[in-house]
């Protein structure tokens, strides 16, 4: 793949290539109008694949939180069109990457050395690039090593791309100007922090330590004084990334193996740390030949706060979500109602959570689910389209839940979609074993 030699870091730059994009975009749908008067039955399925074309195109030589943004998106498959998800999937893995010249500069500026003279050796190709940084093989006393290196001026970009981004994202989502910032300042506040290499080598020594005792579960070690704000080294870890695994396992036994230590993972950080691995896409996670999990990005960890971790929970179960006084408790709790909310507004809003958490919460209504279940899945699909369309969402303020939905929310779809692509059937409190 074609690497590049600068990736534009001022406001000015970055507006200028999103503006481009836009231009682009703006283009297809006048292409697509222009067909579908000539033959009515043409479908929006081209637009949706030129449009996801231009808007990646766009985006990749960007890298950061542009970039971010598309890799999340990617994870959302009963939302976005099957064109966008194919194509923002890919930042996960095949963005261009740096230039060998502006590896070495920016191990000069922060090591203040070459990497070939920090390592016995040192792979100038990298081995994988996605949205804030590319990793590199290594080998240093007899140890093969991965060495993650983040894009120059992503941290710096951040509030600048999401300012940019803001006034899509409310569109897209029927955000309203009230309250909107707290939204957007949780997304940027998590987006800084994955930035902060010093803050993820500690806080996956952290997770890593406190979950230790799940079996069939792998971390690599992370070694601080080869490590920095921007620079990343780590034990290599040899396996398939997730998404490959799924795409060639035949073998149900062991779907079933990494299902359930996937799921203990996540439920263990929830329940016991209540703090959680909150990046739940493949590539954050190998699978080794004998089907042991390996976790190997601790970017993004999101802290669940008592005062939300526990209404969300009692929602999971089904005798308080069809308490009608209970219900509209948590609903309060969560900042899913309003005091200040209309009768109209209230009625809404607690019968179309009613009908998602009813569905959305039946993993925890049994003691084991089969996330292989089509039904399931297909009554998500569903649901989703439903209110996609639905005109009366539109019409109400679609700022509705604490802030913490935002990453507690994308954890959870993240899970349950890797869950479906392993085909998994897991016992759903096993992970209270390992407390």
């Amino acid at each position: 793949m074609k690497t590049i030699d600068k990736i534009p870091t001022n406001k000015i730059q970055r507006a200028s290539k999103l503006m481009s994009t836009g231009v682009k975009v703006g283009g297809n749908y006048l292409k697509y109008y222009g067909k579908k008067l000539v033959n009515s039955e043409t479908t929006r399925d081209e637009l949706n694949e030129s449009n996801a074309e231009d808007i990646y195109d766009g985006l990749k030589n960007l890298k950061g939180s542009a970039l971010k943004v598309a890799q999340m998106l990617s994870m959302e498959k009963n939302i976005m069109p099957k064109a966008y998800v194919e194509k923002f999937s890919l930042a996960q893995f095949q963005v261009p990457p740096l230039s060998a010249p502006l590896v070495r500069k920016t191990f000069k500026k922060y090591f203040g050395d070459t990497p070939e003279s920090l390592f016995d050796t040192f792979d100038a190709e990298s081995v994988a690039a996605a949205s804030i940084g590319q990793v590199h093989k290594a080998t240093k006393d007899g140890k093969n090593l991965a060495v993650k290196i983040q894009y120059p001026g992503v941290a710096e970009s951040i509030s600048s791309d999401l300012a940019m981004v803001k006034p899509v994202a409310m569109k897209m989502f029927n955000i309203k100007g009230k309250d909107s910032d707290k939204y957007f300042r949780e997304v940027e506040d998590k987006l800084l922090e994955e930035t902060d290499y010093m803050l993820e080598v500690e806080q996956s020594k952290e997770i890593t330590e406190a979950c230790k005792s799940i079996p069939n579960l792998k971390f690599p070690k992370y070694y601080e004084e080869l490590s920095g704000e921007r620079i990343i080294t780590m034990d290599w870890m040899t396996g398939k990334h997730l998404s490959e695994f799924t795409k060639i396992n035949t073998d149900k036994a062991k779907a079933d193996k990494v299902g359930q230590t996937l799921w203990d993972f996540y439920m263990f950080q929830m329940h016991e740390l209540k703090r959680v691995h909150a990046d739940p896409h493949p590539g954050n996670f190998l699978v080794d030949e004998d089907a042991n999990l390996i976790a190997i990005d601790f970017g993004c960890v999101k802290t669940v706060p008592e005062e939300f971790y526990v209404p969300y929970f009692e929602l999971a179960k089904p005798e308080n979500i069809n308490d009608p006084v209970v219900f509209l408790e948590k609903m309060y709790a969560l900042e899913i109602l309003k005091k200040e909310d209309s009768p109209e507004e209230t009625k809404f809003f607690s019968e179309l959570f009613f009908e998602m958490l009813s569905l959305f919460t039946k993993p925890f209504h049994s003691e084991t689910f089969d996330f292989s279940d089509t039904e399931f899945f297909g009554k998500i699909a569903e649901l989703s389209n439903k209110y996609s369309k639905d005109t009366e969402i539109r019409k109400m303020n679609g700022n509705r839940g604490s802030k913490h939905f935002l990453y507690i929310n994308r954890t959870f779809f993240g899970l349950y979609n890797l869950m479906n692509d392993l085909g998994a059937k897991v016992s759903i409190n096993n992970y209270k074993n390992y407390s």
